[in-house]
């Protein structure tokens, strides 16, 4: 089962993209480590750190800082309003820094099938030190995950959509640009944290009809207090 899910992945990236296009793929490990909890109130907040490492897991690929503040407007819905710190390791070169300011909208949308449907949409505005264009981006996941036999173990499957809403100096490109597709379990780690650890296979277009896939093992922990 371990094997045929990647290769299925890969099947269907290969059916989608055009006959004469090349496709690169790396085997990565990403942690995201994201406390987060009620401030006072409605008003709530995340801070997470995400080392990726890639090249075979060789060396950290990408270091992300992130946190944003939030208001729940319903039981369902909450908004907000969030930054990000983002290093891009370069060998035998200076590191490239993106900052990210991003507005969020999380939606509990309901619970099909005796689970839960959830959706987080994400504008964000870039900015990149190898550049001076700033550049917006749409990000939209769709998450459901579905109790097995108890609460302490949840199936978790999500995928998640990247639209870049337009060009930039310094190398994004206007359209669908990325599609991440994950699955995998979620895990109760006592009050409200849990793990989540899974594959994700992550597909990044890079025009020109070349293709990268990325091959992750993903773990994330999040401490909710």
């Amino acid at each position: 089962m371990r094997r045929l899910l990647p290769a299925l992945s890969c099947a269907l990236i290969a059916m989608a993209a055009p006959a004469q296009a090349r496709t690169a793929e790396d085997e990565q490990f990403w942690l995201n480590l994201t406390a987060m909890g009620p401030i006072s109130g409605d008003l709530v907040y995340f801070a997470e750190i995400q080392p990726r490492f890639g090249d075979g897991v060789s060396g950290v690929d990408q270091t992300i800082l992130r946190g944003g503040l939030g208001w729940k407007l319903s039981p369902s819905v909450t908004v907000y309003q969030g930054y990000a710190h983002v290093v891009l390791p370069v060998d035998n070169g200076r590191d490239v820094n993106e900052e990210r300011s991003f507005q969020q909208v999380n939606w509990t949308i309901g619970k099909p099938w005796g689970g839960e449907l959830s959706s987080r949409t994400r504008l964000e505005q870039r900015w990149r030190s190898d550049g001076d264009d700033m550049g917006w981006r749409l990000r939209e996941m769709l998450r459901y995950e579905k109790p097995l036999g108890s609460k302490a173990v949840s199936a978790l499957v999500y995928g998640e959509g990247f639209v870049a809403l337009n060009s930039t100096d310094w190398g994004a490109k206007g359209g669908f640009d990325q599609l991440r597709s994950f699955i995998g379990a979620e895990i109760a780690l006592g009050g409200a944290s849990t793990a989540e650890i899974g594959y994700l296979n992550q597909w990044i277009d890079r025009r020109g009809g070349n293709a990268r896939v990325n091959h992750v093992a993903s773990v994330t922990l999040f401490f909710r207090h």
